[in-house]
Parts: C-alpha cells; sequence; structure tokens
C-alpha cells in the first residue's frame, strides 16, 4: 500500500470539497480548484476526510493512487494558506521589475525580457541597491507557480563558475574552479 495514498485527507473548515463523478472541486478562501481523478482510483468523502483506494497492487495503480492524493492535498494547502516562491537574480546589473502582471527583467542580456505573468499569480518585484533583486511570487495553485517560476529560471539558469543567474531563494549551486594559470 503505498503510504502516501492511504493518508487520509482532513477537510478543514471554511474549505468545501465537492466530488462529481471523477471531478474534484475544493473552494476556499483563497480560490478555487478542480482536478480530474483517473477512473481507477476510488474516491470516498464522510465527515470531512477523504481517502483514496486503488483496485489492486499493479504499478499504474501504485502510482496514481499516491499521485491523485498529493495532487488534492496540495489543493487543499493552496486554498487555505496558499504556496509562494522567491526567485533571486544574483549578476551585475540585474533587475527586475513589475507593473500590474506584466515582469521586466534585465538579465545581462543586449534586450529586456518582458513577461506576463498568469492574473491567478500575484507578482511583486523589487530592486534594492546593495541587495539581490528577487521576484515573489504568491498563487493558490502550486503546479501554476512551479510552472512560472521554473519559466522565469531557464531565462538564465545559474552557471556553476561565478553563479550568475536566476535561482530559488535558498537554492545551493554547485561550484567548479576556473582556469588555473599557466606556469
Amino acid at each position: 500500500m503505498s503510504r502516501i495514498g492511504k493518508a487520509p485527507i482532513n477537510v478543514p473548515d471554511g474549505v468545501s470539497l465537492t466530488l462529481e463523478g471523477q471531478l474534484v472541486k475544493v473552494k476556499g478562501p483563497k480560490g478555487e480548484l478542480e482536478q480530474a481523478i483517473d477512473a481507477e482510483i476510488g474516491m470516498n468523502l464522510e465527515e470531512n476526510v477523504l481517502t483514496f483506494s486503488r483496485p489492486s497492487d499493479h504499478k499504474n495503480h501504485r502510482a496514481k493512487h499516491g499521485l491523485y492524493r498529493a495532487l488534492v492535498n496540495n489543493m487543499i494547502v493552496g486554498v487555505t494558506e496558499g504556496y509562494s516562491i522567491k526567485l533571486e537574480l544574483v549578476g551585475v546589473g540585474f533587475r527586475a521589475s513589475s507593473q500590474g502582471q506584466d515582469l521586466t527583467l534585465s538579465l545581462g542580456f543586449s534586450h529586456q525580457i518582458v513577461m506576463r505573468i498568469p492574473a491567478e499569480i500575484k507578482l511583486e518585484a523589487e530592486t534594492k541597491k546593495g541587495n539581490n533583486p528577487y521576484v515573489l511570487l504568491s498563487s493558490h495553485d502550486k503546479q501554476l507557480i512551479g510552472t512560472v517560476a521554473a519559466k522565469i529560471r531557464s531565462l538564465r539558469k545559474p552557471e556553476p563558475y561565478k553563479g550568475k543567474g536566476v535561482r530559488y531563494a535558498g537554492e545551493q549551486i554547485r561550484r567548479k574552479a576556473g582556469k588555473t594559470a599557466a606556469k
């Protein structure tokens, strides 16, 4: 039995969870989300406790059992507490600014990069003198915020020699030694 899949999910007060066939809808104070669940995975909601079951120990069933339980749990956490990801821009001349849902980045290229951030994500960008510029993304949808953060990071990944680039806050970059001088 999957250790993640067999763990029950307690639905907190203020969150409404509805099962419509194989569609799970979660609504809370921060927003609402929905997720389609595979027909092979069973769901049971009793007294604000949601449990998942699988028909057999087949590898595919075991994988989906834990996956869908984790997805629904992330939805419940998202609509109650929300998620946030902080990205740091490390490098000389790197800047970030936001205006509405438009994120403008200067990452050492000959041009500025302007990205339109989805409306479900709250955007905050700041460039302070003496500190690395940062971009703070907040949302109730963990999948969406992770995708957007990965897209921003892919614009200039941290390089191993000087460590310049866009990185997650607290991310450790494995550094390499540079060239040694010839004798």
